[in-house]
């Protein structure tokens, strides 16, 4: 699949296409406004707490997670910095997943632009034409938009979620896909455990490569089943799976190893899960009361003889990536 062609109307940071989606105080849940009408602040009349909306992002992430999560951020920001992420050129981004412009991070993108034409072609599809219409979606760990760009562009109603605003990797790097939309999609800094949202308000939630860095597989989904719709759609994608729990342990302890030795520190200050096995996920629709629906995208011979190779090596095994789906009880 090759990116469509551009649409010559352009958007601007206070058109935003959140209409129906209500934005809530992040401290006491009350209604505050709909995505569409960005203002400098909003007040929660119900508890004075105050919504920031910032260079077209809203921030509803709470002080005291802004707390926790401000050294984790940092590390972060830092290594993605190191390994050369983002660009200055609008072109890089808008050339994404189908294309690397910055040639850093090659093979990751052709990672994430088969897994993006599967969950088109086998999710995404399906769903659209079941439902007739545009779909509400959750792009959960949007990273700098890339995801809510192409759902934009596809006719979707997008929000695009994340800790990270910077604007190289984080959320103000969408502002790069503006003069490429009618209307931008928003943007909403938050904690994935805790979402500006009303319940039953999106069609799709996509964990876009993020659902690892989650604290707590089954508070993490339920927050993104909360927002879902009945019949809903939760989808997980390009997080790392492994038949062993052990093999996911010796991965987490060798890039800790890793970051030790390159940036001097482990990168461990969030207790992340990291990966996701067959008993994870049987835990989670235990929990959840979900049948899980399993999809693995082709990614290439080298991909695929990768576990062979690494028995032929001696060395443990490596990851894979699938996509799981599974639908809200109605």
């Amino acid at each position: 699949m090759t990116a469509q062609a551009s649409i010559s109307t352009t958007a601007t940071d206070h058109a935003l296409s959140g209409s129906s989606v209500k934005i809530l105080c992040w401290s006491c849940a009350a209604t505050l406004s709909s995505l569409d009408t960005p203002s400098a602040a909003l007040r929660c009349s119900k508890c004075g707490s105050v919504t920031e909306f910032r260079n077209g992002i809203w921030c509803s992430l709470a002080p005291h997670l802004a707390a926790d999560y401000e050294r984790f951020v940092a590390e972060y920001e830092f290594i993605r910095n190191a390994e050369g992420r983002g660009s200055l050129d609008p072109t890089y981004y808008h050339a994404l997943p189908y294309q690397d412009l910055s040639g850093k991070m090659t093979a990751q993108w052709k990672i994430r632009a088969r897994t993006f034409d599967h969950l088109l072609q086998h999710i995404l599809k399906p769903l659209a034409d079941q439902r007739q219409q545009p779909l509400r979606i959750l792009d959960l760990g949007a990273g700098n938009g890339w995801l809510s760009y192409r759902l934009s562009r596809l006719g979707h109603l997008p929000v695009a979620v994340d800790l990270l605003t910077n604007d190289r990797d984080g959320l103000s790097a969408g502002s790069n896909f503006s003069s490429q939309l009618p209307v931008m999609f928003p943007r909403v800094q938050a904690s994935l455990d805790d979402m500006p949202f009303a319940s039953e308000t999106f069609d799709l939630a996509i964990f876009n490569a993020s659902f690892h860095y989650s604290q707590d597989y089954r508070k993490t989904l339920a927050e993104a089943l909360r927002c879902l719709r009945p019949s809903g759609t939760v989808v997980i994608a390009d997080t790392p799976w492994y038949a062993k729990q052990e093999s996911g342990v010796m991965m987490v302890e060798e890039k800790h190893m890793q970051f030790r030795a390159a940036y001097g520190f482990a990168s461990n200050s969030l207790q992340s899960q990291e990966f996701l096995t067959p008993e994870r996920l049987e835990d989670l629709a235990r929990t959840h009361e979900l049948t899980w629906q399993e999809f693995r995208p082709f990614y290439g011979i080298k991909w695929a003889l990768r576990p062979l190779i690494a028995r032929l090596k001696h060395r443990r095994t490596p990851s894979q990536f699938r996509i799981y789906t599974a639908k809200v009880p109605a």
